[in-house]
């Protein structure tokens, strides 16, 4: 879907930086920016980093003795209160980018932004095979947007995690079949035309659509669309022409990008894959965004 055909373009402004990630180094900027007074859109959830809630014990973050990850999620919440931060629980499908900065959608809005904080953490580089190649014809990343294009028609989805099962409830409404792959244990969803696969699925199948699904076992499942409900949307598929390095982004000890205004923090930046590494990138690209904005008022 492009971002002009949509209509819901958000009323709010033009924030000078949009935070995609509410992990350790997304809020590691979001206090540095709030600290410098910048009109922040910080993409997330209030449950934050899921890699960091199921991290038993934290033995080397500084400042923190022995700690549990659900113990740092809970002060990181107190820190967000605390500094009167506001996460937007959307997810980030798409952004563009133009000379005034970049447009950014989330669900089924559109907001502006000057710049652009990537702090998505792991994430795959491009997905599946065929999944960026017919992004847009009849591959999607979001039900809300997409799904009344598929009344009446099959279609597969890949659900990542256990909060996306309402919008797969939500597609099971519309579509006549679902061929559902849920990559986490006990899916509660149970629906006369959702069909649970037993074989993750390998490639989306198609040349100028999206014709079928092939699993892992090599067998195929003829569909209209794919729907891949993920947390994160794999950051070149994000940014059209983010240079990569593998399944990381590129950027240079400032923490930028070959974008101009659009920085990445944390794990998706590269290894080591540690929170002391992803708060201190999170500070350096707030930094660096602060005198971005300076130079460009200039």
């Amino acid at each position: 879907m492009e971002m002009n055909t949509l209509e819901n373009v958000q009323e709010s402004g033009v924030y000078d930086v949009a935070i995609v990630g509410a992990g350790p180094a997304g809020l590691s900027a979001a206090l540095t920016l709030k600290i410098h007074n910048k009109k922040i859109l910080w993409f997330g959830t209030s449950a934050l980093s899921d890699k960091v809630e199921k991290s038993e014990k934290i033995a080397n973050y500084a400042g923190c003795e022995l700690i549990s990850g659900k113990e740092l999620n809970e002060i990181f919440r107190q820190q967000i209160h605390s500094a009167g931060l506001v996460l937007t629980d959307k997810k980030v499908t798409m952004i563009s980018g133009d000379k005034d900065g970049y447009m950014i959608l989330g669900d089924n809005d559109i907001y502006k932004a000057k710049t652009v904080l990537l702090a998505v953490g792991s994430v795959p580089a491009k997905g599946i095979d065929g999944e960026q190649e017919l992004l847009g014809r009849g591959v999607s990343y979001c039900a809300t947007c997409d799904g009344f294009l598929y009344r009446g028609k099959n279609i597969a989805v890949f659900c990542g995690h256990k909060r996306f099962e309402h919008e797969v409830e939500y597609l099971a409404q519309l579509a006549e079949k679902v061929y559902l792959y849920v990559s986490y244990p006990e899916s509660e969803i149970n629906l006369p035309n959702v069909e649970m696969l037993k074989k993750p699925m390998k490639a989306v199948r198609g040349e100028n659509k999206v014709r079928a699904i092939e699993l892992t076992d090599k067998t195929e499942k003829e569909v209209d669309g794919v729907f891949f409900l993920r947390p994160s949307v794999a950051p070149a598929t994000l940014l059209n022409g983010l240079h990569m390095q593998g399944s990381h982004i590129e950027v240079n000890r400032q923490c930028e990008t070959n974008f101009a205004g659009c920085f990445a923090a944390g794990d998706c930046t590269g290894r080591p894959y540690q929170i002391a590494k992803a708060v201190g990138e999170g500070n350096v690209a707030a930094h660096q965004i602060i005198a971005y904005l300076a130079a460009k008022d200039k």
